[in-house]
C-alpha cells in the first residue's frame, strides 16, 4: 500500500502525489548542482560570482514584470476530466520539469550560496540546505495539491488570475533586488 493510499488521498491527488516525488527529486538535483557550481566559482573566481547573483536577480525580476504584465490569459475556461496517467509517467514528469526549469536553477544558484560558509566543511551544510529545501517544497506543493480542487474555481476568472499574478510577479521583483543588493 503506497503512502498516498495511507493518507487516504483522493485520487487526483495520489496521482499527484507521483509526480511530486519526481519534482523534489529533481529539486534536490539542481539544488545541489548549483550549490556546487557555484561554490567552486565562489571560491576560484569571486567576481564572477558576484556577476552570476546579480544575473539571476536580473532574471528574477524580469520574471516578475513578465507575471505582473500578464493580463491572466492562463484562465482556466472549462474544467477538464482527470485522466489516468502511470506512476512512472507522473514521477518522470516532476523530475523532468524541476531539473529543466531555468527558475529553479536561477533561484538556487543565486539563493543557497549565500548560506554556505566557506570555512566549515561543505557536506553538512549542503546536506542541510537540501533538507530545508526539500521539506519547504513539500509542504509547498502538498497546500498547492490539496488546494487544487477549490484553486480550480478561482482561476476559472481572469481577474482572479492576474491579481496572483501581480501578487507573485511582485514577489518575485521583491526577491530578484534582495538578491542584487545583498
Amino acid at each position: 500500500m503506497t503512502l498516498a493510499l495511507t493518507l487516504g488521498m483522493s485520487v487526483g491527488l495520489r496521482q499527484t502525489f507521483y509526480m511530486m516525488w519526481g519534482e523534489l527529486l529533481g529539486v534536490a538535483i539542481v539544488a545541489i548542482s548549483a550549490v556546487l557550481g557555484v561554490a567552486a566559482l565562489m571560491l576560484n573566481f569571486p567576481q564572477l560570482f558576484v556577476a552570476l547573483k546579480l544575473l539571476g536577480g536580473a532574471y528574477l525580476i524580469w520574471i516578475g514584470i513578465q507575471l505582473w504584465r500578464n493580463r491572466g490569459k492562463l484562465a482556466l475556461e472549462h474544467a477538464n476530466q482527470s485522466k489516468q496517467t502511470s506512476k512512472r509517467a507522473l514521477f518522470s514528469q516532476g523530475l523532468i520539469t524541476a531539473v529543466a526549469n531555468p527558475k529553479g536553477w536561477a533561484f538556487t544558484a543565486s539563493l543557497l550560496p549565500p548560506f554556505i560558509n566557506a570555512n566549515i566543511t561543505l557536506a553538512p551544510q549542503l546536506t542541510a540546505l537540501v533538507i530545508i529545501l526539500l521539506i519547504s517544497e513539500f509542504i509547498c506543493m502538498m497546500i498547492y495539491a490539496s488546494g487544487g480542487h477549490g484553486l480550480k474555481r478561482l482561476l476559472k476568472n481572469q481577474q482572479n488570475v492576474t491579481l496572483i499574478n501581480r501578487i507573485s510577479g511582485a514577489l518575485m521583483i521583491g526577491v530578484g533586488c534582495w538578491l542584487a543588493v545583498s
